[in-house]
């Protein structure tokens, strides 16, 4: 997507790609292309210059960076393989002033991308090198929790985490829990639909939020959803929820709190192949029973795991599954008793059941540890993330590996077995020329994969850049035209967080999912991005 409907007279058009701006550009002389990227510098600069003097008319001191080395930390979300520079980050206080910005952005036809704590994985904070980046960093209050009806009322700054830690006085918490709760914050939960290791029995964050504060791209301040059960109209919380900040920017949030179940326990049963624990998790499921966690890791995350945290994990273990069980004291041992018998049945080594609450967190950090404990086995690793439906998870794993083989790559599998989303991470040594390209390409597949058996090719971390040519896998040009028409209706000069979560079909074209006849896309009469 680009930011604007149309290039501006004397520019190349936006939605070119790359290749073909390259190939217009390769008869210049080198001299030539040097003048322009000067040229394009010295205008940069002086809309920066500019952009920033007027924004001083709406903002507090302090709240606009544009020093390089200040806008540096903000050049990438947790993709780091994806780099830009925006240019200006504005830091916005109240909701205002957000209003504010976004009113100036309309006017003045500059993109804006939203942006929490950076820690997404899909590039979807990703900055644009011709707009804002709008952090809500300051928003980090929570501004209610009230236990007789149940719900907090949160800034978007608030992390994760926080949420459960004002709550647990109260004997309540907040059940979306990613791997990175202790810094990402609810705002990004919300935009990209977050799920986490309980999200099996308590859903991903659209299940347990009640309403959202947005703007709009023209300013207004609308909430979604409501504190009952809101069955009137359309639901656009559940829209907006996963939309990645091209629909509207939070800036407040209503989220479910539940009270702590009385009993947890932490069954992790060892398996020497992947196959059998993947089998085990099929099982568990068709014997009725809903666990509020089932994460399954291969060897390569079990023994990186527990080098890094010490948890107790057996290494020696091609598989290990983690089933947690929580409730009534007597319906979780009913429970446990019965998940016990199944992973015996389907041939696994070894059983343990935390004997206390303090195992059962231990064995916990080990696997929200999993990605940074891969680090230790290779430079650098891609994090994949995709759905499929459990009875495939045995057939998956295999081609996972056989791929994984034809690549040269390792790949260690630590991923939310209950509900089929897979988190493959694929090692590499980003240093040794052509390996990133490979590694991103054995990604690619392995999404495609996710689509061939009936799944998606995102759980939980979204679409933002790094999917984005997959999108034209798994949709067809109908949906995605219905996709574009949900994004003009919000946002018609496609200025929110723009070139994210759904290609053009010009780019699905180039990517070889989508028909060209004679020269002509389908659908000529949509407007593009």
């Amino acid at each position: 997507m680009s930011a604007n409907p149309a290039a501006p007279p004397g520019e190349p058009d936006p939605a070119i790609a790359p290749a073909a701006l390259s190939e217009m550009t390769s008869g210049q002389s080198p001299q030539d292309n040097d003048a322009d990227q000067t040229r394009l510098r010295a205008d940069r600069l002086v809309r920066r210059k500019r952009f920033a003097l007027e924004l001083q008319q709406l903002l507090p001191a302090g709240s606009i960076l544009s020093d390089q080395e200040q806008l540096r930390p903000y050049e990438s979300d947790g993709l780091t393989a994806l780099k830009a520079t925006p240019l200006l980050v504005v830091l916005p206080e109240t909701i205002e002033q957000v209003q504010a910005v976004i009113c100036w952005a309309r006017d003045n036809s500059v993109p804006v991308v939203a942006r929490g704590a950076g820690t997404g994985l899909s590039g979807g904070a990703l900055p644009h090198e011709d707009g804002l980046l709008l952090g809500l960093a300051k928003f980090n209050r929570i501004l209610e929790t009230n236990q007789e009806l149940g719900f907090a009322r949160v800034q978007p700054g608030v992390r994760n985490l926080s949420i459960s830690d004002a709550a647990r006085p109260l004997g309540l918490y907040y059940a979306p829990d990613p791997s990175s709760q202790i810094a990402c914050t609810i705002g990004g939960n919300v935009a990209e639909n977050s799920g986490g290791v309980h999200c099996l029995k308590y859903g991903l964050t659209v299940h347990n939020v009640l309403s959202v504060t947005m703007v709009t791209i023209d300013g207004e301040l609308v909430v979604l959803g409501s504190d009952g059960h809101d069955s009137a109209g359309y639901d656009l919380l559940a829209l907006f929820t996963g939309s990645e900040g091209m629909l509207g920017v939070v800036v407040e949030v209503r989220v479910k709190l539940l009270p702590v179940p009385p009993v947890a326990k932490l069954v992790m049963a060892a398996f020497a192949s992947v196959e059998s624990a993947g089998d085990a998790v099929g099982r568990v499921i068709a014997e009725g029973i809903i666990p509020a966690g089932l994460e399954l890791m291969d060897n390569p995350a079990i023994v990186a795991s527990e080098a890094f945290a010490k948890c107790g994990y057996p290494t020696d273990a091609a598989a290990l599954l983690l089933c947690e069980l929580d409730g009534m004291a007597e319906e979780v041992e009913s429970q446990i008793e019965r998940v016990s018998q199944v992973f015996t049945e389907c041939s696994a080594s070894s059983l343990h059941i935390a004997a206390s609450e303090a195992e059962r967190l231990q064995l916990w950090k080990g696997r929200k540890a999993a990605f940074p404990a891969v680090g230790r086995l290779a430079p650098d690793y891609y994090c994949i993330d995709g759905t499929i439906p459990r009875k495939q998870l045995s057939h998956v794993l295999q081609r996972m590996e056989e791929m994984s083989a034809e690549y040269g790559l390792p790949i260690a599998n630590v991923f939310h077995a209950g509900d089929g989303n897979l988190h493959p991470l694929i090692m590499f040594d980003a240093g040794i020329p052509g390996e990133l390209h490979k590694t991103e390409e054995l990604g690619s597949k392995i999404l495609q994969l996710c689509v061939e058996v009936g799944g998606s090719i995102t759980g939980e971390h979204g679409v933002g850049m790094e999917k984005i040519n997959e999108m034209c896998v798994q949709f067809d040009a109908d949906t995605l035209t219905q996709f574009h028409s949900v994004k003009a209706a919000f946002d018609p000069e496609g200025l929110l967080n723009p070139g994210k979560a759904v290609p053009t079909l010009q780019r699905c074209a180039e990517f070889g999912a989508m028909h060209i006849h004679h020269g002509e896309l389908p659908f000529p009469e949509l407007e593009r991005f």
